[in-house]
């Protein structure tokens, strides 16, 4: 496994569905190749996933990147365990692997990305660290972790259409996520 820094694969947990799939695709960003494997969307739209790789095995363009950037696999509703021997395959071959989770017990590092909305409205969360995502004005974080810069309208719509921005400090800011000690 390649990996970046100390990790090869990590998954993105947030109470906020947008934040889960984006903080997942801009953590692949970082990298600059990366996979993201999404266990919450079941249908794919035709396009192949995790389940049909558990099912009919993956085929050679599945197993590595053919080209820079980011792709994006769907879980198509596999169970956990299934889906965790086949990221472990998929990461052999790929840069860096991360994986939008909401729950369950995983064998690689979970980075919690919590949503920092104005003081007082967020209970502070059970994690140890976390990555703090800015809504609003005039908060600070009530725990440890990196802060991530606003995440700007335009560089939001290129990641969810999986369009990497040219230069983007919101990407930017993922890429010490890849060496911190996530428990």
């Amino acid at each position: 496994m390649v990996g970046k820094g100390r990790h090869s694969v990590l998954a993105v947990r947030s109470p906020d569905p947008v934040l889960s799939l984006v903080g997942a695709v801009g953590l692949a960003a970082a990298v600059g190749t990366g996979l993201v494997v999404d266990l919450l969307t079941e249908s794919a739209g035709g396009k192949r996933t995790l389940r049909d790789l558990a099912v009919d095995g993956p085929s050679l363009d599945e197993l590595s990147p053919t080209r820079r950037g980011v792709a994006l696999l769907r879980g198509g509703g596999v169970d956990l365990h299934t889906a965790i021997d086949i990221i472990g395959r998929l990461a052999e071959r790929w840069p860096a692997v991360t994986v939008r989770v909401d729950r369950g017990e995983l064998p690689f590092p979970v980075v919690p990305a919590v949503p920092l909305y104005p003081s007082g409205l967020l209970p502070s969360p059970s994690e140890s660290h976390c990555v703090w995502q800015p809504v609003g004005v005039g908060s600070s974080p009530p725990g440890p972790g990196p802060v991530l810069p606003r995440l700007r309208p335009a560089t939001l719509r290129r990641l969810l259409s999986l369009q990497m921005p040219r230069r983007s400090r919101w990407v930017d800011a993922w890429v010490p996520v890849w060496e911190m000690p996530w428990a």
